[in-house]
């Protein structure tokens, strides 16, 4: 099958409508209409009814995927190719546009068909690490960074992409030798100085560098990125305007107090500890 025919496909309403109906167990999914309605899904993933697009769609992909296993290989790598060449880059490098409905929720499905590889193993390698230079691409030209936006609902673009992230570093198929590759463009991603990180940004991105940590990446690659905070600053004080500049330290140092708080109880993490000490009072000793 491909996803990208000419099928009269079902309207926003129509598919809402559809989706209810399953929701509240008046439909079930089968086969004459499951492939019909996961293509009309995909179609509507950027919409702009937060009903529809959070709660309805994906929330249907998580059911079908996780919850119920639903889909098929062939769908699920079919799902991924068309998220990966066009909808992860729909729009990208705009800002206030609705096309991040379409990327964020997009990088969600991605999370969704690799939690599903990660327990069934159907993506290739080759595809995985594809994967990964898709994510890191998008992660580092996204500027849309809002997270919650009044009626159309969660954005939320640099959170879902870390969840995908986070499935990613948990997967077989990728080696340690990519972990400082993923650590650099999650971190780079915290320095931002266009807004604020209001919606737990932070948090997400620590998962996987979290999950990173557990999985063999060395503390001390993190220390290095951890003691180049306070110079980093500096410089960026002296070349952007004092508002940008005060968005970028808040990201900062609200990312650098949450990553404290996740490691001070594990006792192997005791060097980790002490960098983020110092550096959080450094950067809080000059502004």
């Amino acid at each position: 099958m491909n996803l990208l025919t000419n099928t009269v496909l079902l309207k926003e309403n129509e598919l809402k409508k559809v989706l209810k109906e399953i929701q509240n167990k008046k439909k079930i999914w089968n086969e004459e209409n499951k492939v019909f309605i996961v293509k009309s899904m995909i179609k509507h993933i950027g919409s702009i009814d937060s009903e529809l697009r959070d709660q309805l769609i994906y929330g249907s992909f998580y059911q079908l995927i996780i919850e119920k296993n639903l889909l098929e290989h062939a769908l699920l790598i079919e799902l991924l190719d068309l998220g990966l060449s066009d909808l992860l880059f729909k729009g990208i490098g705009g800002t206030e546009t609705d096309t991040v409905f379409t990327r964020s929720f997009t990088s969600l499905l991605i999370a969704l068909i690799l939690y599903r590889d990660n327990e069934d193993n159907f993506l290739s390698q080759s595809m995985v690490y594809k994967i990964k230079d898709k994510l890191i691409d998008y992660i580092s030209l996204e500027n849309d960074l809002r997270g919650y936006i009044a009626v159309k609902g969660w954005a939320h673009s640099i959170a879902h992409v870390a969840d995908a992230f986070d499935e990613l570093v948990k997967n077989p198929k990728i080696n340690q030798e990519f972990y400082l590759d993923i650590l650099k463009t999650l971190w780079n991603k915290i320095f931002v100085s266009t807004s604020v990180y209001a919606h737990d940004e932070d948090e997400r991105i620590l998962i996987p560098i979290m999950e990173m940590l557990n999985r063999g990446l060395e503390q001390e690659e993190i220390e290095t990125l951890i003691q180049n905070v306070p110079t980093k600053l500096k410089s960026q004080k002296e070349q952007i305007e004092a508002e940008k500049y005060w968005f970028l330290y808040f990201n900062c140092k609200t990312f650098l107090k949450s990553f404290y708080i996740k490691v001070q109880s594990n006792s192997n993490l005791i060097p980790l500890q002490n960098s983020l000490k110092e550096c959080l009072s450094s950067i809080s000793l000059y502004n």
